[in-house]
């Protein structure tokens, strides 16, 4: 008698998988890399989600906007890379892979508020179940909610007058 054992998560390869239709990827924020017309730009890296997406194939996908799988799995290991790595999780896994550790989202620090802000958030689009374009948009709630931790930080209006007046002129003296 053999004993099947559940796993957490779905092969990928699985015909449940495959034929799960993605109408809606959630928008996501590209790694920053350094930049290299031949390398994952942001919009490659879209690409490769809205493809990754429509074939349910990494190597496919991978080959469709001009890279290798094993560059594809790198990209998704570095550092920052977390917005693309639960983008790909999400297509491959479900809704429920986007939650980090037990089902908690990952904290979001200043640092990766900045990187939104900077590079935007961009959404694959999928019409009848074909990856059709990427949107690009900038990300005004990251930029919100920079302003409103950083407004948590500076000090009170009525405790200006506290600062000494050669406080501005200090090397490094910030707010």
């Amino acid at each position: 008698m053999a004993i099947q054992r559940s796993s957490p998560k779905p092969d990928p390869r699985s015909a449940a998988v495959q034929n799960r239709r993605i109408s809606r990827i959630p928008a996501f924020t590209p790694a920053e890399l350094r930049g290299r017309r031949d390398g994952w730009t942001p919009v490659r890296q879209a690409e490769f989600i809205g493809y990754l997406a429509e074939t349910r194939c990494v190597k496919q996908a991978a080959a469709r906007v001009g890279m290798s799988r094993e560059s594809a799995y790198r990209l998704r290991r570095k550092p920052g890379a977390e917005d693309f790595a639960a983008a790909w999780d999400f297509i491959l896994e479900g809704p429920d892979a986007s939650d980090g550790p037990g089902g908690r989202k990952s904290k979001v620090t200043l640092e990766k508020l900045f990187q939104r802000i900077r590079v935007g958030r961009f959404r694959p689009m999928m019409r009848a179940g074909r990856y059709v374009g990427t949107l690009q948009k900038p990300d005004v709630s990251a930029l919100l909610a920079a302003i409103s931790r950083l407004d948590m930080v500076a000090p009170r209006e009525d405790h200006w007058d506290d600062f000494p007046a050669d406080h501005a002129n200090k090397k490094g003296a910030s707010l």
